[in-house]
């Protein structure tokens, strides 16, 4: 009696499709996958206010603490998934037509569905758009407002925060820093675009704790010998300060006593002489009627002689008068 049975062969395509959905890849693959997307949400369970508080005693918002744990490196997985996508967005502005893509899409979009309102009208008496529509527009629910606007007013408490503690020193390593940073980025603006220098700033922010972390121990020793070296050149800069402001201060002293001797001097010889030390009396002062016009004036007298008359004998006179005959 013949065997009809079907003899059935192993599909190699199965076997392909099996070793390749439960192989070693696949494996690490989900496990990798499960790693990050743990990460992802330890990351957003971080989101608490810090027990810390600024120089004025006033709280910190969940986003010091968001952004420590993420710039930190607390969770590489994420930290590195983020950073990949910034770079990611960076690239994609630079070299995509983005804002035509949107565009594009929205004009497709809308036009297709004009299109089948209106071709359902006219065929099927019915438009197939309205057909799809909602007994109740969707709306946004109170709370996921209110949610992103807590969200919104952290972060933008988190920047203005963070701008003043850089400005006022409340760090001055972080400010020194900052300026060093704004310096850099406004000689850097002339030869970079934006988009470079956004690339650049990225990466930066990203790369730079992670250096630090992972080489802690050589840069702190850098830093404080560089401190150490400042500090010791402070101190230099101010015992020369002191010993110049000190001798400053004696010259000043002795032109000061000697001006003050030679004043001495010349008032003690003003006072001695005697024109200075008798002085006027001061006496009342009485007040004067004014006299009343004489009525008899000089020019009523005759003019005096000026020559001083001359005395004579009796005798010349008598020889050059004549006698009077008796």
């Amino acid at each position: 009696m013949a065997d009809n049975s079907e003899v059935r062969y192993p599909d190699p395509n199965a076997n392909i499709k099996e070793s390749i959905t439960n192989g070693p890849v696949a494996e690490t693959i989900r496990s990798e996958a499960s790693r990050t997307g743990q990460e992802f949400r330890d990351l957003k369970s971080a989101k608490v206010i810090p027990s810390t508080t600024t120089a004025t005693g006033q709280p910190l918002t969940y986003y010091h603490s968001l952004f420590y744990s993420l710039l930190s490196w607390e969770q590489p997985r994420a930290t590195a998934a983020s950073f990949a996508s910034v770079v990611a967005f960076i690239f994609a502005a630079r070299y995509l037509p983005l804002l035509r893509w949107f565009f594009k899409f929205l004009y497709l979009v809308l036009g297709v569905t004009a299109a089948a309102e209106i071709g359902g009208r006219v065929v099927l008496s019915q438009g197939l758009t309205s057909s799809f529509r909602p007994r109740k527009y969707y709306t946004l629910p109170r709370e996921t407002i209110e949610a992103v606007l807590e969200d919104f007013q952290q972060l933008v408490d988190f920047l203005f925060i963070e701008f003043q503690r850089i400005l006022f020193a409340e760090n001055a390593v972080h400010t020194t820093a900052a300026a060093a940073a704004a310096f850099s980025a406004y000689w850097l603006i002339k030869i970079l675009p934006f988009w470079g220098l956004s690339l650049l700033a990225v990466t930066i922010a990203y790369l730079g704790p992670f250096v630090y972390l992972n080489n802690q121990e050589i840069i702190d020793a850098q830093i404080e010998n560089v401190r150490q070296m400042v500090g010791s050149q402070a101190n230099q800069l101010k015992d020369l300060a002191e010993e110049r402001t000190y001798h400053a201060t004696g010259v000043v002293k002795q032109y000061v006593g000697d001006y003050s001797n030679k004043a001495q001097e010349y008032i003690g010889r003003r006072s001695a002489s005697p024109e200075v030390a008798k002085g006027p009396a001061a006496g009342p002062v009485v007040k004067r009627e004014p006299e009343p016009e004489a009525v008899v004036k000089t020019s009523d007298f005759p003019e005096a002689p000026k020559v001083e008359p001359v005395a004579q004998s009796i005798e010349t006179q008598s020889e050059k008068e004549p006698l009077l005959a008796i």
